[in-house]
């Protein structure tokens, strides 16, 4: 049997979390369109009987003097130091640049084993298509360099595929049904963060954070309920959220309730969804990150 720790790494938008989570079969990491919304490592997990893949999925590599762009940074080298392979997306619509540079170099000097993934080969035309091949080729000539579409879930088993051929012998790291090791709690939030993330776009992309207030399974009956607050700064930004005539947060909560759903599967579900001004938000979002990363490092 094999096993392996996967870091997945590339520009912001590349699709590494869309394609670590058509490979995990459930929703691990957010998703929205909005560059660097995963801000976390996140592991999803592939089993079957040619052994575990544990994929960490690391924040878009941006090269920025911003403060953030400099801790998403960190977050991704960190995840470089200790993993068997490096899987690297790359964006196939766009042309390489700077960033895709030092992601290779970083990887070559790394001395770990990698595979390269031109992603959205669906929608690429045969000049993009050479233009991202003849680039993996010549910067990570050992890689192997595979297309894929990972929205559409095309290409997908070629890159498991090459990535267990990489991978070592090993026990597997976590029990053979398990798809992620975050806690509920924490990936509840990430969807409504996508939802709202990915409903008011360029309006407010990231000043959100989201609470999971309150949460009651009744496994006899098969009943779900949460309480979740999204948090905002400013009072502008409330309004912004909840749009007019409420049509904002029903959309969020709509769309968020059929993410949250496919987590009970059997079960009803009752979501109750608000949005509070809470000028401090940011330190309750540092302190919420330290519990996340306890519970999901035990």
């Amino acid at each position: 049997m094999k096993s392996a720790t996967v870091t997945v790494i590339g520009r912001p938008s590349a699709g590494k979390s869309t394609l670590v989570n058509t490979i995990s079969g459930m929703k691990v990491s957010i998703t929205a369109k909005t560059p660097q919304t995963t801000r976390k490592r996140i592991k999803g997990i592939y089993t079957d009987g040619r052994g575990q893949l544990v994929f960490v999925d690391t924040p878009g590599y941006h090269i920025s003097g911003k403060e953030m762009n400099k801790r998403l940074q960190k977050e991704t080298l960190d995840s470089l130091e200790d993993t068997d392979i490096i899987l690297y997306v790359i964006d196939g619509k766009r042309k390489p640049m700077e960033e895709d540079g030092k992601i290779a170099e970083l990887i070559r000097r790394s001395g770990t084993t990698s595979v390269v993934v031109i992603n959205k080969m669906d929608i690429l035309e045969k000049e993009e298509m050479n233009e991202a091949s003849s680039f993996a080729k010549r910067e990570l000539p050992e890689s192997p360099v595979l297309f894929a579409s990972a929205s559409l879930d095309n290409g997908v088993d070629e890159v498991l595929i090459a990535l267990f051929e990489k991978a070592p012998e090993g026990e597997m790291l976590y029990d053979e049904s398990a798809y992620t090791d975050q806690p509920l709690e924490f990936r509840i939030s990430e969807i409504i963060r996508e939802k709202t993330i990915s409903t008011l776009k360029d309006e407010m992309p990231h000043a959100v954070f989201v609470e999971i207030a309150d949460m009651e399974y009744d496994e006899e009956n098969k009943k779900v309920w949460v309480r979740a607050f999204i948090n905002v700064e400013r009072d502008g930004q409330k309004g912004i959220i909840v749009g007019k005539g409420g049509e904002n947060i029903k959309r969020i909560r709509k769309e968020s309730f059929k993410e949250i759903k496919r987590i009970f599967p059997g079960s009803s579900l009752e979501l109750d969804l608000r949005v509070k001004t809470q000028k401090n938000w940011r330190n309750d979002q540092v302190i919420l990150d330290k519990i996340f990363n306890e519970l999901g490092n035990r």
